[in-house]
């Protein structure tokens, strides 16, 4: 029985489905089956496929009637399907042909050589519309064959143009062979007009044997100013370059170099692209100042004009957007080192248009993105778990400016349970001076609450009963206020968050690195917030523990007043847990305005950070001091509760 023999069938138009091929394959004597090769993703056909048949004689007559046939008006190619690797992509009897006419296609390319040997596959380039690129391929069974064809082919004339034959060199062999010192192309550009192959090649022809010569034409047969001359020996083509280059030839002085693929032409600019940037950022390093939180309203004038007080401006640039709006940030280069570092101790943090300058020394991507990154590792090296581990506080949740959790109306605190029958009387406090944003961030603080936390509370059933004429017991914002009844709202697991704590910093090198400006802010924040709130909790926790026996407002005051600095008093207004938590956000948003850099050194140091929560809860102090005093408000905290009723006790 004869063994089943295997078609290539390729160049198919996509159209082209595996029912069509079936169709034109079944009607040959010896058809056994057809499979059209899809993309294993998008299911699109691949434009090629195998067609099986009985026996070699059958599937050599299936070549013969099939090959170059048009099947949805584009020529196929049909060859021996060559299961072995090494025998496809040796390269063992392919052969190029070049300077090609544009009527020649596969079939008259077949009919030239076929006549010295059996022909595997043949095919000529063609662009997607079609047209023929003036150069092909044609591979023989045997080596012999090939060396034949080249003896006999090579330099004789097909309709009209003398072909070039030459034993095919793979892209990898050709890029090897032309970036060392052995080359024979040579690339000619700027030729005048009237040149002809015939002149140039009478010019190039005393440095030795020219295989090869071509001038590029365009669709009406006129010159597009440069060609290609290729010699038969390397030595040959060096002396042309040596001799040519910069000579007049007609009424131009024509331009000689070794010819370059295009992928080697794009390598060489971008090398020598990435040289000069290179040389510039050597230039003016140290003397480039990177300057951020720019007034959209500020040109490159108005820049120029203020750095020019500390030195000698090369150039003053505010980045821009497509649309031609101010990015916020931009670049003043000085004449001198000096004179960049002074600009940074002058201007960092001054403000100009209303907004405070961030300087520094500029960065290249690169420098900055290794910098960050081993910055992040060494912080990740251990240096935070002892810190961090014993934090049992969930992981806060950052809300951008107007949004608000629902349980959290115009900013006041969740339910927090307390021990029963000991919730405080409600207050009439004017609540645009207690709870007024600071003045920088207007309001935009960072709201956080717990992930995962319960949100299940309980309501008084009497809430409607509590209301008096112009007045609404037990309310926040409009809304009741929720009553534990002991029934304390469930928190995460603390120790499971104390487990997962040092896991969150297994990869923060790597996550801040990736992350996007405004995730790093978020990732920083989440880090941030226990260890701002940590830094006063247990003030207000042993504060709290006294409520057992609380029996008037009277007491409270009274220990505002004797156990707590100012600052704690501002930090503790009323030792309401949720207005702690809403400082401890706000104090949080502050220190989310420094830099990454400066914040993992708050992170790595106890110290720093402490001392900086203290500056902040002063600034806080100083501009409710201010507030108040503004607006006449300030008295002693017993006149702005309300009296208590009978209707107001405690559940």
């Amino acid at each position: 029985m004869e063994e089943q023999c295997s078609l290539y069938v390729g160049d198919l138009d996509p159209s082209v489905t595996e029912e069509q091929l079936i169709q034109s394959f079944s009607k040959i004597q010896g058809y056994i089956s057809a499979v059209l090769c899809p993309d294993t993703i998008t299911g699109r056909s691949l434009c090629y496929g195998y067609v099986n048949f009985f026996g070699y004689q059958h599937a050599m007559h299936a070549i013969e009637i099939m090959n170059h046939k048009f099947i949805n008006g584009k020529s196929i190619r049909v060859a021996l399907s060559l299961p072995n690797s090494e025998a496809r992509k040796s390269g063992i009897g392919n052969l190029f042909v070049k300077n090609l006419d544009i009527s020649v296609d596969n079939s008259k390319l077949q009919h030239i050589f076929s006549k010295y040997g059996k022909i595997v596959s043949c095919k000529v380039a063609v662009t997607p519309e079609g047209k023929s690129k003036g150069y092909g391929y044609v591979q023989f069974e045997s080596k012999e064959s090939s060396n034949d064809a080249i003896q006999k082919v090579n330099g004789t004339i097909v309709e009209g143009k003398e072909i070039y034959v030459s034993r095919f060199i793979s892209r990898s062999e050709r890029f090897q062979a032309n970036s060392g010192a052995i080359y024979t192309n040579l690339y000619v550009k700027n030729l005048d007009s009237e040149v002809t192959e015939d002149i140039l090649r009478e010019k190039f022809s005393q440095f030795g044997e020219i295989t090869s010569l071509l001038i590029s034409k365009d669709e009406n047969g006129v010159s597009k100013g440069f060609g290609f001359v290729n010699f038969e020996h390397s030595n040959d083509a060096k002396r042309a370059e040596e001799s040519m280059h910069g000579t007049q030839l007609e009424s131009k002085a024509i331009y000689v170099a070794r010819a370059q693929t295009k992928a080697e032409r794009q390598g060489i600019l971008s090398a020598q692209f990435e040289q000069r940037r290179k040389e510039r950022l050597q230039k003016f390093k140290g003397l480039n100042v990177y300057v951020k939180h720019i007034d959209e309203n500020v040109d490159d004038s108005q820049l120029n004009d203020y750095f020019s007080q500390c030195g000698v401006i090369s150039s003053a640039k505010i980045m821009r957007d497509q649309k031609g709006e101010s990015k916020g940030f931009g670049f003043v280069c000085f004449s001198t080192p000096e004179e960049a570092n002074m600009s940074i101790k002058t201007l960092n943090g001054v403000k100009f248009h209303g907004k405070p300058l961030y300087l520094a020394i500029a960065q290249s991507k690169a420098e900055r993105r290794a910098f960050l990154q081993s910055l992040y590792a060494r912080h990740n090296s251990g240096f935070l778990r002892p810190f961090i581990a014993n934090i049992t506080t969930p992981s806060p949740i950052y809300h951008k400016f107007g949004y608000q959790p629902p349980w959290r109306p115009n900013g006041f605190s969740p339910p927090v349970g307390g021990p029963a029958g000991l919730q405080p009387p409600p207050l009439r406090v004017n609540r645009q001076s207690l709870y007024s944003p600071f003045p920088r961030f207007g309001g935009a603080y960072p709201m956080p609450y717990p992930q995962g936390q319960s949100q299940s509370v309980r309501f008084n059933k009497h809430t409607g009963n509590q209301q008096r004429a112009g007045n609404v017991k037990n309310l926040s914002n409009g809304h009741p206020r929720p009553r534990s009844n002991g029934n304390h709202v469930p928190l995460a697991d603390s120790s499971s968050s104390s487990a997962k704590a040092p896991n969150e910093f297994k990869d923060l090198s790597s996550k801040l690195a990736a992350a996007s400006a405004e995730e790093r802010k978020d990732i920083l924040g989440r880090l941030l917030y226990p260890l701002v709130e940590k830094l006063h909790v247990s003030k207000y926790n042993r504060f709290r523990s006294r409520r057992t026996s609380l029996m008037s407002w009277k007491f409270w005051l009274d220990h505002l007043s004797s156990d707590f600095s100012p600052a704690d008093r501002v930090f503790f207004p009323f030792s309401s847990p949720g207005f702690q938590s809403d400082i401890a956000s706000k104090i949080t948003g502050m220190l989310l305005e420094m830099d990454n850099a400066e914040l993992l050194l708050l992170l790595e140091s106890h110290e720093s950070l402490a001392a900086k929560v203290e500056e902040a809860v002063q600034v806080l102090e100083l501009y409710q001091t201010r507030s108040k005093a503004s607006k006449g408000e300030i008295q002693a905290t017993a006149g702005q509760l309300e009296p208590l009723s009978s209707e107001a006790s405690f559940n």
